[in-house]
């Protein structure tokens, strides 16, 4: 196993994370590269693990936490790590120690640049970023929202922990007599572009009764003032309570909206 700096040319995949043999991972359109274009130069930094044959099975993504939508001062945030799990691509390369030297990787990173600690989130349910798997890399939960847990492991002893960003911000006025779709968009995530990119094109679809309106959530200004970082709202509800939900169940909840209008 290999760990690099994410290069120009690997930029692409990176993008896609990994999967470039998925129709839905190319579906999410270009906001993640230019959120990735937007952050390096305000010291966004990511890393691939490659395989003894030079495949990439891995990644991570982190950077300064100021700007970040999580609020702390001095540390560095992990957005995301993936490794391939599928059998489709690249093929499974879990369970191989990729996530472990990443994170190691990341933070050795992280201490060469100055910072007083690692902030990242995860997920207290064993699912994907698991919580349980970053309290085993010595972090600890610092705060929680709902499933998502925020944890940190600090460098020197005057860092201070992390914060969510509370939850209740303001709400943009709702259009009168319309469907209002309010999408939330940072850019960082494959799966919530997804989901971005498939409310837009259903809204455009079900034509002039409904009002879509999109929120750039990539400052941390905009999420404290908003309270959210990723999402799409139809009339005010979260369109997402798990996976990305398809096209067809998008534009099916959408359209149920615009009728009882």
């Amino acid at each position: 196993m290999k760990i690099i700096d994410l290069t120009e040319d690997r930029k692409d995949l990176f993008c896609l994370c990994l999967e470039d043999w998925s129709e839905d991972a190319k579906e999410a359109g270009p906001k993640r590269r230019q959120w990735l274009d937007r952050g390096e130069p305000r010291g966004l930094r990511a890393k691939l693990a490659l395989d003894d044959n030079g495949i990439e099975g891995g990644m991570i993504q982190y950077g300064p936490i100021e700007n970040s939508h999580v609020d702390g001062s001095g540390l560095y945030f992990v957005y995301c790590i993936h490794v391939h799990g599928y059998k489709q691509g690249r093929g499974n390369f879990q369970r191989h120690g990729m996530g472990t030297a990443l994170l190691a990787a990341a933070e050795e990173d992280a201490r060469r640049l100055g910072a007083k600690g690692m902030a990242a989130w995860g997920v207290w349910l064993p699912f994907w970023m698991k919580a349980s798997w970053f309290r085993k890399h010595g972090y600890r939960k610092a705060d929680r929202q709902g499933l998502s847990v925020l944890l940190w492991k600090p460098f020197a002893e005057d860092a201070q922990p992390p914060r969510w960003f509370p939850k209740v911000g303001r709400r943009p006025e709702p259009v009168p007599g319309k469907v209002n779709v309010t999408a939330f968009v940072s850019g960082w995530c494959l799966a919530q572009n997804l989901i971005y990119e498939r409310a837009r094109r259903a809204t455009a679809e079900l034509g002039d009764g409904v009002a879509f309106r999109e929120i750039d959530t990539s400052t941390r200004s905009s999420v404290a003032e908003w309270g959210l970082s990723d999402a799409v709202l139809v009339d005010g509800k979260n369109l997402q309570k798990g996976p990305p939900p398809s096209y067809e169940k998008v534009r099916k909840t959408i359209a149920r909206r615009l009728r009882r209008r």
